[in-house]
């Protein structure tokens, strides 16, 4: 079971900040050589586990490949994460074939922790699994054909069904995409997909022009899904990723209801402008107690960090500043 008693980590507001969203002023809370075997450890997973928590985390090894490995921590700042990948099982499926992992996403539901991550398979496309207790992990069908990436799955099923968000690529460094949703009766067929939001025109807004793609899993509020989102432009410097917010119809979560026109954080801190990735922030988990909101993201595709918020001012800023 999911725990509902741990306080998240947090960090007041500073006194001389006015933007919507501010960062822990100890990040990046996990360094790039946290285990003995990485080159990088970023775009992770976390969520509420027993007296503390557990978290997927994408760690690429000194030959830069590609993998997720298993963590736990009493705080969620202090990590102690497994020095091996998972070792995954046979879940509804024989065929668990990967040439790589990463960009792992995590949601309990119902009786079990579901994980995506982008699983290569002739190309990038959608990997699932699940687990009950970070130490044994069970792999499923692939969700999508090649090519797709960041698959995030709702917390709960929608009308009777298992939802999934994602984004369709191509084979590389995709210089398009749109946010679609799937539905499945059973995480193993998965169908009637549906265009959820799509890049903005850059005059509009052209920190999100490029390219976009869900972030953590979606937070359920009365108002809506609110989902927290990368997007990217293409610059004379390569491609800039940032973090913003929408919120989604709680019935039918293909309606956006608003979506933010300005960003919500973007690389502006040393460790955000420089790395293996320089410009870049990712976001892949976010965990809430009452109102407030800790949001993990890869920094720089190197190292991890957090972000803290208000999902009520969130709100709010989107329903006034929305595209």
């Amino acid at each position: 079971m999911t725990s509902q008693s741990v306080m998240i980590p947090w960090e007041d507001r500073p006194k001389d900040c006015r933007d919507i969203m501010w960062r822990f002023s100890e990040n990046p809370i996990i360094n790039r050589y946290a285990i003995p075997t990485s080159n990088s450890i970023f775009n992770s997973a976390v969520v509420p586990f027993e007296d503390g928590f557990a978290g997927v985390f994408r760690c690429d090894n000194k030959a830069v490949q590609m993998n997720i490995y298993a963590g736990f921590s009493k705080d969620g700042i202090n990590w102690a994460i497994n020095h091996d990948p998972i070792e995954m099982q046979a879940g509804n499926t024989e065929m668990i074939e990967s040439d790589y992992k990463y960009d792992p996403r995590v949601t309990f539901i119902e009786d079990r922790y579901w994980i995506t991550w982008c699983n290569g398979y002739n190309g990038p496309t959608i990997g699932i699994g699940y687990t009950f207790d970070f130490k044994e992990f069970f792999q499923c069908e692939n969700a999508f054909l090649p090519y797709n990436r960041n698959g995030v799955l709702f917390p709960e099923k929608i009308d009777g069904k298992y939802a999934m968000l994602s984004r369709p690529s191509d084979n590389g460094h995709t210089p398009f995409g749109d946010i679609y949703i799937s539905y499945s009766p059973d995480m193993k067929y998965w169908g009637e997909h549906r265009c959820v939001m799509k890049v903005t025109p850059f005059e509009d807004s052209a920190w999100q022009c490029t390219k976009i793609g869900a972030g953590p899993v979606p937070i359920k509020t009365k108002e809506g899904w609110l989902l927290f989102y990368h997007g990217v432009i293409n610059t004379c410097r390569g491609f800039r990723y940032s973090m913003g917010a929408a919120l989604l119809d709680l019935e039918d979560p293909s309606k956006v209801l608003y979506r933010t026109k300005p960003y919500l954080l973007a690389p502006a801190e040393l460790y955000e402008l420089t790395g293996d990735i320089p410009n870049v922030i990712f976001p892949c988990a976010a965990i809430t107690e009452g109102d407030k909101v800790t949001v993990y993201y890869g920094a720089a595709d190197t190292v991890v960090s957090i972000a803290f918020g208000y999902i009520s001012e969130i709100i709010d800023f989107m329903k006034k500043n929305s595209i």
